[in-house]
C-alpha cells in the first residue's frame, strides 16, 4: 500500500493498542550500557546520567514508499511522523522541564532513519536497535511482519540509568509528547 499522507491520519479508522503489560515488565530496568548507532553520526548510551525521554516506536515511513501489508490493521503501528513531529513541536518545552536528552529508537538502520530526521527536521538524533540486543536486555515488546521485526511503540522516562516512567500503550501517537510533558509537570 502506497502511503502519500503520513502525518494526516484519522485516528479513529484505526485499531487501537491494548495493554499487555509489557510497560510494567520494563519499568524500573536499569538501563545497560549499550552504545547505540545514532542518525547524527555518534553512538548515544541510554544509561547515561540525566533525564532521558526515548519513545520507541516501529518504522518511519518515506513519501511514496509502501508500508509493510496490513500495516494500517496492526494496532499501533501507525503513527510514526506524527509521533516524531510532536516531540519535534515541543521539544524546547520538555527541555525546559528538566529533560536532557530526547530520542526515538527503532529497529530500522540508522541510514533508513536519516531520511526521516532530515524530511521532518528533528533536532534530536534516532537511534537503531536493528540487532535488537538493546531491546533483547531490556524486554522491549515486538511484533513481527514477514522477515522484520518491529518495536511496539512505548515511551521511556530515563532517569540516571533507570527506567522512571513507562508510557505504554501510545495511542494516539501524535500524543505522545504532550503525555510526557504532562507527566513532568504532575511529576517533576
Amino acid at each position: 500500500m502506497a502511503n502519500d499522507s503520513l502525518t494526516n491520519v484519522d485516528w479513529n479508522t484505526l485499531p487501537q493498542p491494548e495493554d499487555d503489560g509489557a510497560g510494567r515488565r520494563v519499568e524500573g530496568f536499569a538501563v545497560p550500557s549499550m552504545p547505540l548507532p545514532a542518525t547524527d553520526d555518534t553512538n548515544i548510551d541510554l544509561s547515561a546520567p540525566g533525564r532521558t525521554v526515548v519513545f520507541v516506536y516501529p518504522m518511519t515511513g518515506t513519501p511514496g514508499a509502501d508500508l509493510p501489508e496490513g500495516w494500517n490493521d496492526i494496532p499501533g503501528a501507525r503513527g510514526c511522523t506524527p509521533q516524531a513531529c510532536a516531540f519535534r513541536d515541543l521539544h524546547e518545552d520538555l527541555t525546559k522541564a528538566g529533560v536532557g536528552r530526547i530520542f526515538g529508537l527503532s529497529t530500522q538502520t540508522v541510514e533508513d532513519q536519516k531520511e526521516a530526521v532530515e524530511r521532518l527536521h528533528l533536532p534530536y538524533p534516532l537511534l537503531s536497535d536493528h540487532s535488537l540486543l538493546f531491546a533483547g536486555d531490556m524486554g522491549l515488546p515486538r511484533f513481527t511482519i514477514g522477515d522484520s521485526t518491529y518495536f511496539k511503540r512505548m515511551t521511556l522516562m530515563i532517569e540516571d540509568s533507570f527506567v522512571r516512567k513507562v508510557f505504554y500503550p501510545v495511542f494516539p501517537p501524535d500524543r505522545a509528547a504532550q503525555d510526557v510533558l504532562d507527566w513532568l509537570s504532575a511529576n517533576g
